[in-house]
């Protein structure tokens, strides 16, 4: 099987983390460098807000280091990633970094969030976590 270079974002990564989820080998994941502070962000969002507990945090922290992603932020990315939030009308450069990655080296943007794969699958391919088996 061939590999896939699949783009995650921060809804995608602690979605793995949370269900543990084993990737194949065959598969790399390739981030914009911000989805780092998203992810841990949000962990410590969810602790302080009871919604997972303080050692689940730091479990879910632990899977989240161990992952093997590699981390982009050239400034190609950012460049593409500014052309890509003007052109689809986004709020923020933050999600256009996905799609502009997806562009540049992904094969498949992979997103939990159903309103930006929406706004995605306009210009990259999109999938869900449970596509990466």
């Amino acid at each position: 099987a061939s590999m896939t270079r699949y783009v995650v974002d921060a809804s995608a990564v602690l979605a793995v983390i949370e269900r543990d989820i084993t990737i194949a080998t065959r598969h790399h994941f390739v981030a914009p460098a911000l989805v780092r502070s998203e992810v841990v962000n949000r962990l410590y969002d969810m602790v302080r807000r009871g919604e997972i507990g303080a050692e689940e945090g730091s479990t879910q922290l632990t899977r989240f280091s161990a992952m093997k992603i590699r981390y982009l932020g050239d400034a190609v990315l950012r460049r593409r990633a500014w052309s890509v939030a003007d052109a689809l009308g986004l709020d923020s450069t933050f999600p256009a970094e996905y799609i502009a990655l997806t562009q540049l080296q992904g094969d498949v943007f992979v997103t939990a969030d159903k309103r930006l794969a929406r706004i995605a699958a306009d210009v990259v391919p999109v999938a869900g976590v449970d596509d990466l088996g």
